[in-house]
């Protein structure tokens, strides 16, 4: 995957967080990913798709983590499980987060089209990937915990 694809999911992430949560999020040093399964608790996977371009986006957190966002994002106390509203809200923070990515990918002239997210609640859950391109994981820390957004892009032959 090519680097300029990592900044705008990166940037995308930090933005909604910090706008919707109000809570900062510090990326940490990408990597490829090893593995196929669900980092978080809760995941949220999106599929991207251009003339060019195919793969998904994926954003995973802790439950401690989203259970603050949560928190935050409805200005209530922090619920003490995942339920259905906080899964619904990592469907939004999903959307919101690769709606982000899009409209900075558009600006390098990659027009993506994006599926209805994909919600797995459960830590260590087999993920069926959109392409077969190695995958980037972005960790993030918070004061809440930690998340990781992978991006999986791969050109179409």
């Amino acid at each position: 995957m090519k680097a300029e694809f990592i900044n705008p999911f990166l940037t995308a992430a930090k933005n909604v967080l910090e706008t919707m949560a109000q809570l900062p999020a510090t990326p940490q040093k990408p990597r490829l990913k090893d593995g196929t399964t669900s980092y978080g608790e809760v995941t949220g996977i999106i599929g991207m798709s251009s003339a060019e371009i195919t793969g998904s986006m994926i954003v995973s957190f802790s439950e401690k983590c989203i259970l603050k966002i949560v928190a935050n994002m409805l200005m209530e106390e922090a619920k003490t499980k995942i339920d259905d509203e906080v899964v619904d809200a990592v469907g939004e923070l999903t959307n919101m987060i690769c709606g982000g990515a899009k409209a900075q990918l558009a600006k390098l002239d990659h027009k993506f089209d994006l599926a209805t997210p994909n919600m797995i609640v459960g830590k260590d859950i087999e993920i069926s990937y959109y392409s077969t391109a190695p995958t980037i994981v972005i960790p993030f820390e918070t004061e809440a915990g930690s998340f990781v957004v992978e991006a999986n892009l791969r050109i179409k032959m």
